[in-house]
């Protein structure tokens, strides 16, 4: 059984090493410039926002008050948005994905605030993208079926007129993930 007085020593030291590491690096997002420790926690935190302050400052070689720190300090700059549970779409009964292409007949400054306004009631649009090229917009749309979607649709087309939209159902999703790369910038 190894010296538990060793087993602490190599374990302030590579702590150490890792801090050295982290500040001597950064990384930049959106114009905030994050040193690794900060990109680290980032890393950790987006598959599995559960993990306690205490288990990811072991991961990264912090205090675990640095950790809660550098944590609050992430949210109320707004990189971290919030903390979310996500669900299965297939049994929560939404498992059928549609992407619904927009092409506006009018333009106007009063006319797209209504427009973005009518969508974002909608429960069913859970993400909503203004685009640029012969598209206006593009939702992503969950529904629990064909009738599910049908009847967004006809919601949908009640509460504003468009010049066309154009409905692709998704068939299987190959790849899905919430968690975004950082690129570290020289």
């Amino acid at each position: 059984m190894a010296d538990p007085y060793l087993l602490h020593c190599i374990h302030r030291v590579s702590t150490i090493l890792l801090r050295t590491a982290f500040e001597n690096s950064r990384i930049s997002l959106e114009g905030n410039l994050l040193d690794r420790a900060d990109a680290e926690i980032l890393r950790l935190l987006q598959p599995d926002a559960t993990l306690s302050a205490g288990e990811v400052a072991e991961r990264v070689g912090l205090s675990e008050q640095e950790c809660k720190d550098r944590i609050s300090k992430l949210e109320s700059s707004g990189i971290i948005k919030g903390r979310v549970t996500l669900l299965d779409p297939r049994k929560a009964g939404t498992g059928v994905t549609v992407f619904v292409a927009i092409t506006l007949l009018e333009h106007s400054k009063d006319w797209l605030e209504n427009f973005h306004t009518a969508v974002q009631e909608f429960p069913e649009v859970v993400e909503f993208y203004r685009m640029s090229g012969a598209v206006d917009y593009l939702l992503r749309v969950a529904v629990s079926d064909v009738d599910g979607y049908d009847a967004f649709y006809k919601k949908l087309i009640a509460v504003t007129k468009v010049k066309d939209i154009s409905s692709t159902f998704a068939m299987e999703q190959i790849k899905y993930t919430t968690e975004l790369p950082l690129i570290e910038r020289g």
